[in-house]
């Protein structure tokens, strides 16, 4: 009988010890080298000592991926000097300690706990999140290290900053690859009206993310895989002076983190499991334009072009030696003082720098549209550019523009004030300049074709003389219609697939529907197409001149934003391609049915003939 009893207590305590693998109690303390694990395996607790040194750690680390895995560390500036004697606790005060051989503190989670209650059961548990919990003997929480962060963010975990903290951090680097005290970056908010993440080395900024628009931090270019989706930032701010950032990841059962490592990089990664390694999907800085400031007040930086480093336009170099030579941080200067108050004088004008990362210290204008927000900044003397952004919102600047980048895709609209002698007609004179050329070449091109054609049918001999007139005194552009966005979209069902035609190089075509009655086809740039505003006014300026009673009429045309889209009359009848083939399969030359079919592939409108840009 005593042996039945004792196998029962036995078993009852194997069974407390298998299922409290990721706890610790008051009486159950936790010893170096051992260890706890979250229930689903993915985190271990205990001690550990980095590569090429003897000194101990309590930390955080993941169960399977092999390396320097280490996502939190508790004593990181008071480390123990030797594995023997260290230990993990609660203590009678209810605190989870770290105690040496001497049986003395090296580090405390150091709350109060007012209930004699809760210091009696407190227990701490490793989550399956990575979290690692002290509760009360109600549950409630009473410490959680998801609130004491190191250098590593974690799906779920909440970085919390407010105004009137002193350290406005939310992560610390490391010092160096093998010592886990406080190093020199740190990651923070820096701004309470346009928050935006940045990097500080020291008490300098290092890299910054740009604004945060309710949905992204405009300034920084995502570079995820298709592997890694479904992540990102949660930033709420209410206006009272705390902000609080939460990364998630929803693919729970994929190991995923965001680290900032001693040398200064932010890097979001996750774990393969098919290849057993790492992938980065994001990180910053990654090309040197992410470095603050390098390009100085007033200048733009583009890593995709030789220099990196621009002055805005109207601005010139402050120390052109220095520039000369690569260090391009003392910056620009203006090249024309601004009119503003002159009354003598045209009144400043705005320069548009498109796709930017906007300049630092911008000033959070309430309430307004984009309209308004540019008229306020024109009646300001101060104000020197603005920028709109649908989420941010009005900001605007009356201090020097740093930190300014070029961005490939995403970012916000520049508008630059400058003397209205900066500017003047000198883009309209670009626009048609560029072209002449162009539409030399392409009226020769078109003539070729006709030909052809009227030899082939021998209907149209009569007619050679029509062709394209062009009269050099007019503006090609003022002559073609603009259509609204709203108009085009309500015509088009929101450009809904049953309405699409085809699609070829330019972008999809659609058939719409005027709200007089009038049908249309609308030919809608892609942005897969690589083709920008010049190609684009190019097209509007050939077609609006060719006039021809074989080629479908341009009624117009619509800009708005990154929208560009031509508008045309809708031909119920076959493709031009169609045509040619089907009128010319007899009479055409060998080189007319070369040219055709190296170009039938822009050709299977069903409307109209296709301009590739």
């Amino acid at each position: 009988m005593p042996y039945f009893y004792s196998t029962i207590f036995l078993s009852l305590l194997l069974l407390q010890q298998s299922t409290a693998v990721d706890k610790i109690t008051a009486t159950n303390f936790l010893k170096d080298p051992d260890t706890i694990v979250s229930s689903n395996g993915a985190f271990k607790l205990g001690f550990f000592s980095p590569p090429n040194t003897a000194k101990r750690y309590v930390g955080i680390w993941y169960s399977d991926p092999p390396g320097n895995n280490v996502v939190w560390v508790a004593n990181r500036n008071n480390p123990l000097n030797n594995s023997s004697g260290g230990a993990i606790r609660i203590s009678e005060d209810g605190n989870l300690r770290i105690l040496s051989a001497e049986n003395d503190t090296v580090w405390s989670t150091n709350i109060s706990v007012s209930s004699q209650i809760h210091k009696k059961i407190s227990q701490l548990q490793l989550l399956d999140s990575g979290n690692l919990v002290l509760r009360g003997f109600d549950g409630m929480t009473l410490w959680q290290s998801f609130e004491h962060p190191t250098d590593t963010a974690l799906p779920n975990m909440k970085l919390t900053v407010t105004k009137n903290s002193e350290m406005k951090k939310m992560l610390q680097a490391w010092k160096g690859p093998t010592d886990p005290s406080y190093g020199r970056f740190s990651v923070g908010i820096d701004s309470f009206a346009f928050p935006e993440l940045v990097i500080y080395d020291g008490d300098q900024p290092y890299c910054r993310s740009g604004p945060w628009n309710g949905h992204i931090f405009n300034g920084i270019q995502n570079n995820e895989t298709d592997d890694f989706n479904d992540a990102g930032f949660l930033l709420q701010n209410d206006r009272q002076g705390t902000i609080t950032l939460t990364y998630y990841y929803i693919n729970e059962s994929l190991l995923s983190c965001y680290g900032l490592s001693y040398q200064g990089t932010l890097t979001q990664r996750w774990w393969d499991n098919r290849v057993r390694d790492w992938k980065v999907a994001w990180q910053v800085p990654q090309t040197e334009c992410d470095v603050y400031g390098k390009c100085g007040a007033f200048g733009s930086c583009n890593s995709l072009k030789t220099p990196i480093c621009q002055c805005f336009k109207g601005f010139r170099p402050k120390n052109k030696f220095e520039w000369s030579k690569g260090n391009w941080t003392s910056g620009c200067r203006i090249r024309t003082p601004l009119q503003c108050g002159n009354r003598s004088r045209k009144e400043d004008r705005f320069f548009r720098v498109k796709a930017v990362k906007v300049p630092d210290n911008a000033e959070w204008q309430i309430g307004l549209d984009k309209d308004e927000c540019r008229n306020q900044c024109l009646r300001n003397c101060s104000c020197l550019a603005y920028a709109f952004d649908i989420g941010a919102g009005c900001m605007s600047w009356d201090r020097d523009l740093i930190d300014t980048e070029k961005l490939s895709a995403g970012g916000v609209d520049l508008y630059l004030r400058l003397a209205y002698s900066e500017l003047g007609n000198n883009n309209k004179m670009v626009v048609i300049i560029a072209a002449i050329g162009i539409l030399g070449a392409a009226i020769a091109v078109a003539l070729i074709v006709i030909l052809w054609r009227q030899q082939a049918l021998n209907k149209l001999a009569s007619k050679g003389k029509n062709r394209a007139e062009l009269n050099e005194d007019q503006d090609p552009v003022e002559e073609v219609p603009l259509f609204d966005f709203k108009e085009l979209v309500e015509a088009t069902n929101n450009f809904h697939d049953t309405n699409k035609l085809g699609r070829g190089g330019f972008g999809p075509v659609y058939r719409g529907n005027l709200k007089n009655g009038q049908e249309i086809a609308i030919k809608r740039l892609s942005v897969a197409s690589g083709q920008g505003q010049k190609e684009f006014m190019n097209e509007v300026l050939l077609i609006s001149k060719l006039q021809h009673q074989n080629l479908v009429r341009l009624l117009g045309c619509c800009v708005e934003g990154e929208e560009k889209m031509l508008i045309y009359e809708y031909m119920p009848n076959k493709s031009l391609d169609s045509l040619l083939f089907g009128l010319l399969n007899e009479a055409r030359p060998p080189i007319l049915e070369a040219t055709l079919r190296n170009h039938s592939g822009d050709m299977q409108r069903p409307t109209i003939p296709s301009q590739r840009f």
